[in-house]
Formats: structure tokens, C-alpha cells, sequence
């Protein structure tokens, strides 16, 4: 097993884009929208403990310990349904459980959407970048991180004295993800993450808007804007749609949502998004 030296520079090119992207980001909104770093910090622990955490245990229980689900779920259509709702569901709640405490050390809210962009209404911006940032590093650069560990070993010849604690299966799975590797995979994990930060940004900053206005319908909206965001992915996932159609869709998608953010979160611009 030998991964391509091209590959592996263009695989850590693509790791070390997504690492640095939040970071980056919040270096430089930090002193024109006036960041609270707390709200960056709890997006962090929000995702970390509603995603990771909480999401992760009820895929565990739904896929695989609970036979009637798991044989439920075995239908494409049902687990292109129950993935999109599950994130849906674990990560706005999460989200939007933050928001009502970050809302709280807030001044008084306004009574719509349709507000001026002060350092205080950046709370959703910085929120977004944390839980983002932490999507992007525990979903992306992390697990990046171990292929392209993996993919050094392979080319020292020593994985397979690495993965001798593991059973031959899983060792055949590692060494056929290695085989697929090429530089267009590093493009499409840089593109997907970028997309999914750009999207939780997004989400973010609607939610925050939705709370500080009092709009309760804003939790049921951003479950059903999160749900389908990963429709395409889940499909993806169940072999409905080819690789190439979803990641279109979603940079298309994440280049729309960027420009709104821009048109509406700019200093001295007004949000026109209402709920």
C-alpha cells in the first residue's frame, strides 16, 4: 500500500485550510463586529456536546444497539429522513438553548428582525464561528488528521504493524479508504467543510435574530433549514445521488449564503430577513 506524495501534500493542504479558516475568520471580525469571546467559546461546547456527544449516542442507539430502528432504518429513503432530522434536531436545539443564555446578558431585544448590526447583534456571528470552528475541527481536521497519519505509515510500510491490535476487516477498510485517496478528495474535503462553516454561520446568525426578536417559531424553522442542508448529504450517504450533484448543490448553496451574511451582517448594513 504507497498513497501518492501529491496526494498526501494536497490532503494536508486541504487539513490545514479548514484549521486555519475559523480561526482566521475570527482574527479579523473580531474588532469590527466587537466579538464576546464567550459566545465563540460556548458555540464550541454546544457543538461539541450536542453533536459529538448527544447526536452521536442516538445514531449508536437508532443504527445499531435497537434491532426494530436498525432494521427500520435500513430503507434508504428512512435513513435519508432520519439523519437530516437527527442533526437537525440535536444541533438547533443545542444552538438554540445557547442562544436563550447568550440573549439573556444581551440588551433589551428588539421586537423585529429588521434590526441595525451592533456589537451585541454579532453575538450570532461569533457563536456561528465557534460552533462551526468546532464542526470543522472535530468533523474535518481531526479525522483528516488520522488518514493522512495513516497514509505515512503506509508509506514506511509500517500500518499494518500499527493496526496489529485491530481485526482484518477493519485493517481491509483502512487500507481501501487509503487506496481511494487522490488530490480531487482533498478538493471536496476542503469544499464540504467550507460549506458547512459557511452554513453554520448562517444558521447561527438566524437563530440569534429569531430569539432576540421573541419569535418562537424559530427553533421549528432552523430544524427544518438544518434537516434540509443535509438531505443532500444523507441521500449521499444511502447511494441515491453521486458525489459531484451534492457537492454543486452545496457550493452553490454556501456561495448564496455567504453573500447574504455580507449584505446583512456588515457594519452599518440592515437585516432584512424576517420570521
Amino acid at each position: 500500500m504507497h498513497v501518492d506524495p501529491v496526494t498526501l501534500v494536497c490532503l494536508s493542504l486541504a487539513t490545514l485550510f479548514v484549521a486555519v479558516l475559523p480561526i482566521s475568520l475570527y482574527r479579523r471580525l473580531r474588532g469590527p463586529f466587537a466579538f464576546d469571546w464567550r459566545a465563540t467559546v460556548t458555540g464550541v461546547a454546544i457543538f461539541a456536546l450536542f453533536a459529538t456527544v448527544i447526536e452521536r449516542a442516538l445514531n449508536g442507539y437508532a443504527l445499531h444497539e435497537n434491532p426494530v430502528t436498525a432494521q427500520w432504518l435500513a430503507n434508504p429513503l428512512a435513513f435519508v429522513l432520519y439523519g437530516a432530522l437527527a442533526a437537525g434536531v440535536c444541533e438547533e436545539v443545542g444552538r438554540y438553548i445557547a442562544m436563550r443564555m447568550l440573549a439573556r446578558r444581551a440588551p433589551a431585544r428588539p421586537n423585529t428582525l429588521v434590526t441595525p448590526v451592533t456589537p451585541v447583534d454579532s453575538t450570532g456571528l461569533a457563536y456561528g464561528i465557534g460552533h462551526g470552528g468546532a464542526e470543522a475541527w472535530f468533523v474535518g481536521v481531526l479525522v483528516q488528521l488520522q488518514w493522512i497519519f495513516f497514509a505515512v505509515l503506509a508509506n514506511r510500510g509500517a500500518l499494518d504493524a500499527h493496526l496489529s491490535n485491530l481485526p482484518m476487516d477493519a485493517v481491509l477498510r483502512v487500507h481501501l479508504i487509503l487506496a481511494t485517496l487522490s488530490p480531487t478528495i482533498a478538493g471536496v474535503f476542503a469544499l464540504e467543510r467550507t460549506a458547512a462553516f459557511v452554513f453554520q454561520i448562517g444558521l447561527s446568525v438566524l437563530m440569534w435574530r429569531g430569539v432576540r426578536a421573541g419569535r418562537k417559531s424559530i427553533l421549528p424553522l432552523a430544524i427544518v433549514l438544518h434537516a434540509a442542508i443535509d438531505v443532500p448529504a444523507a441521500m449521499f450517504q444511502a447511494r441515491l445521488v453521486p458525489l459531484v450533484a451534492v457537492d454543486a448543490l452545496y457550493a452553490v448553496a454556501a456561495v448564496a449564503v455567504a453573500v447574504v451574511l455580507f449584505r446583512t451582517c456588515a457594519p452599518g448594513k440592515r437585516a432584512v430577513r424576517q420570521v
